[in-house]
């Protein structure tokens, strides 16, 4: 009984750490609810009224939710800093409420400094967030000059609840986080490997379902590792513990993306296109695999699942005789001699997934230390040797610093005046509409411009608060009717949503934007200002912000969504042609360099792109073909980076693995591949430039009949597979970019 407990236990803290990798919104819902029910309670203690009591709330929440640097000693330091900018700005609100011009231009002025604080950091995105929010603060709840004392008091207390939850309750230090993460890296790792068992075992009109469960799995797995990226610096004690940490991730991402390639090739008739496991709604290819004897393809779903279980059980202490022989024997099939009697497609999964096992080994062994050998068999002794040399090997390097821009050119420059002048806008329109609750227009302006960098995610993001504000008016309805003039039930469901708010913050701006909504209805409720009345006011302020904030971003100092995307996809192509050159120089036995560096840098200007696309992706966009265009570019990008990724790995492996030697003659054959991603690169820049994309023999055949004959030759297949296909790759995004072709060589 005891184990079966332990076992639910354990799947249930799986699946939690995989729905919610590091945890992060679990603990940023319950900081915040957290400070919240701590600044109402101490200040029901102290006799306050209903609105200090909401004017606390709100003031909580603001300053637990403002702050986001990583270590405590910063976070300490900005909320010291936010209290000060808190209590300044709900003074100013005060004094100036009751004078029209003056409190308005003081607002755009506040609204301007806040965003351009941006440029200083997290603590100056953090101060102006707080001074504008409690500006919004005094508004929102009316504040008077005369009650000053009680209200800067209740934000007093909101700040030290907000610092008492985030420093002894609910702490997240840098080393935690990344150790949840690692957690949640190994939990969709296991949930990937589970997709592709799926796979393995779908019928031929479930492979579409299937498919698109793999695809699901990659790309999870692909963003809990750049987010285990973003916490490396942090929450390692040493550059070498992050690089080998980083090394680890790398190693077992490209390992399951490769095992999900080789299954998806044993069930075809032909090799699989990467491109299918990155392109949504791509129709799986069709069944047409060779006959495999039942007990290969039971061998096959037995050492999956046991690749599962190794996963699961990589972070667990003490694996066991049984585990160890299980990973014995799928990491013998790095050995030809070991492999089962099956066709190559079907053999080529096999060792899939003996490089899997591998990958999980050296993960446990980089996050969990040294492990008992004791059970060791030649060919895990070998694996782990391999692994000793690549460590050993790793060494820190610095980056070089990127140019930043100046002057109006630099965003968050060019931000806070657009912002500026579409909150002008909200407040000019907002008093023609209600004189007392203007401001809701300038918040909506506000929130549409955070994290957002074009006019068209502007767009997409106003539009999806309004839609969640019209279904959240109707949820404040019934809530308010609900709870009548019951305050503490109230309170109660008020932070029910605030929870809901940040748990699905990350996940859908719509479902916050409607939490959001409801919750003000019961503040209203609260304040007994709550109206039909005054909730569709809130729709038709929040649709009014939203197109101030895309007037504004139209017209002044626009960044068309077009020339928003081409700058990110010259910048996705910049990274890969250094990715490439970069490994093939390496691999043609040029110097050293930082290549995975450089593979995560590829990938987090290709995250940047794909975030930039959602306005030409969004299901209501007018433009079809424009979309389908879009998805395909950025799907043939994923793929590039893919082998890219993989090549830069494999070349980081060349001084210490053995089957891995240096060949001159890759530098000449895969130049063409780097000319095409420069050329395509230039086109971007400028459409009117005259360059034209080569093609010609395959990459292989450049290097010679002998290159690539024996498994495990001077340059292994699996290079030579991976510079191909992402040649291949390269021409195919000429076609949707525009790109012409030059005629092939003779």
């Amino acid at each position: 009984m005891r184990a079966a407990g332990r076992s639910v236990r354990a799947r249930l803290r799986d699946r939690i750490a995989a729905s919610d990798p590091g945890l992060l919104r679990l603990t940023a819902g319950l900081r915040t609810v957290g400070a919240i029910a701590l600044t109402l309670a101490v200040l029901t203690l102290l006799g306050a009224d209903v609105h200090l009591l909401v004017a606390g709330a709100m003031a909580a929440m603001v300053a637990t939710f403002a702050i986001r640097e990583k270590q405590l000693g910063a976070q300490a330091v900005t909320l010291a800093l936010g209290l000060p900018v808190a209590l300044v700005s709900v003074t100013l609100g005060a004094v100036l409420n009751a004078r029209l011009y003056v409190g308005d231009v003081f607002f755009v002025v506040l609204i301007f400094c806040a965003v351009y604080g941006r440029r200083f950091g997290d603590r100056g995105t953090a101060l102006g967030l707080i001074g504008f929010q409690v500006y919004f603060l005094s508004l929102f709840v009316g504040a008077e000059v005369s009650a000053l004392p009680t209200l800067c008091g209740a934000i007093a207390v909101a700040f030290c609840s907000s610092a008492l939850l985030r420093f002894a309750v609910v702490p997240a230090t840098p080393t935690g986080v990344l150790l949840r993460l690692r957690l949640a890296f190994r939990a969709r790792l296991a949930q990937l490997v589970s997709a592709q068992l799926d796979l393995l075992d779908a019928a031929p009109d479930e492979m579409d379902k299937a498919l698109e469960a793999v695809r699901e799995g990659t790309a999870r797995l692909h963003e809990t590792a750049m987010m285990i990226q973003a916490q490396l610096e942090e929450g390692t004690p040493d550059e070498s513990a992050a690089r080998l940490v980083q090394r680890r991730i790398a190693d077992a991402e490209i390992a399951a993306e490769r095992l999900g390639l080789l299954l998806l090739t044993s069930r075809s008739a032909e090799r699989a296109d990467t491109l299918t496991l990155h392109l949504p709604g791509a129709p799986a290819p069709s069944v047409g695999q060779p006959a495999v004897p039942d007990e290969t393809t039971a061998t096959l779903r037995r050492d999956l699942q046991a690749l599962r279980a190794l996963v699961l059980r990589a972070g667990s202490g003490d694996a066991g005789t049984g585990l160890a022989h299980v990973r014995n024997r799928l990491l013998g099939y790095r050995d030809e001699e070991n492999l089962p009697p099956a066709p190559a497609a079907v053999q080529d999964v096999f060792r899939g997934i003996g490089e899997a096992a591998r990958s999980v080994l050296g993960l446990r062994i980089a996050l969990d230390g040294p492990q008992d050998e004791s059970d060791d068999t030649p060919a895990t002794a070998r694996s782990r040797e391999e692994l000793d040399a690549e460590d050993a090997a790793i060494d820190g390097g610095e980056k070089p610093a990127e140019e930043q821009e100046t002057g109006l050119r630099r965003p968050t420059t060019r931000a806070a005046v657009q912002v500026a002048v579409g909150s002008a806008l909200a407040i000019v329109g907002g008093e023609l509409l209600s004189t007392q609750r203007w401001y809701w227009a300038v918040l909506t302006c506000w929130i549409v411009f955070l994290n957002t960098a074009s006019t068209g995610e502007i767009l997409v993001k106003g539009y999806r608060r309004l839609l969640g504000t019209v279904f959240g008016v109707v949820a404040g309805i019934v809530l308010a009717g609900l709870v009548g003039q019951h305050t503490w039930t109230a309170f109660g469901l008020v932070l029910v949503l605030i929870f809901a708010m940040f748990y699905v913050a990350p996940l859908s701006y719509t479902l916050m934007s409607f939490f959001v909504t409801a919750m003000l209805g019961l503040l209203y409720t609260l304040l007994h200002t709550y109206s039909l009345d005054v909730l569709l006011l809130r729709v038709e302020e929040t649709a009014l912000g939203a197109a101030c904030g895309v007037i504004a971003a139209a017209l002044v100092l626009p960044v068309r969504t077009d020339r928003r995307t081409n700058e990110l996809l010259g910048t996705v192509l910049d990274r890969l042609a250094e990715v490439t050159e970069a490994a093939v120089g390496q691999l043609s036995g040029g110097p050293a360099d930082e290549l995975l560096d450089k593979a995560r840098d590829l990938d987090q200007a290709l995250a940047d792109l794909r975030a930039a696309t959602q306005p030409l992706t969004h299901p209501v966009t007018p433009l079809r073909a424009r979309r389908h265009t879009a998805r395909y570019v950025v799907a043939l990008l994923e793929t590039c980076a893919y082998h890219a990724r993989t090549l830069a790995a494999t070349a980081e492996l060349l001084p210490t693995h053995p089957s891995i030697a240096a060949d001159p003659r890759l530098r000449g054959a895969a130049g063409r591949t780097v000319r095409n991603i420069e050329t395509i690169a230039v086109r971007v820049a400028d459409e009117h430039a005259a360059a034209r994309v080569e093609t010609g023999p395959s990459i292989a055949s450049l290097l010679g009949s002998d290159a690539g004959t024996p498994r495990y030759g001077r340059i292994t297949d699996r290079v030579l597979r991976h510079l191909e296909r992402l040649d291949e790759a390269v021409v195919g995004l000429a076609r949707p970019l525009g790109v012409p072709m030059a005629e092939p060589r003779a």
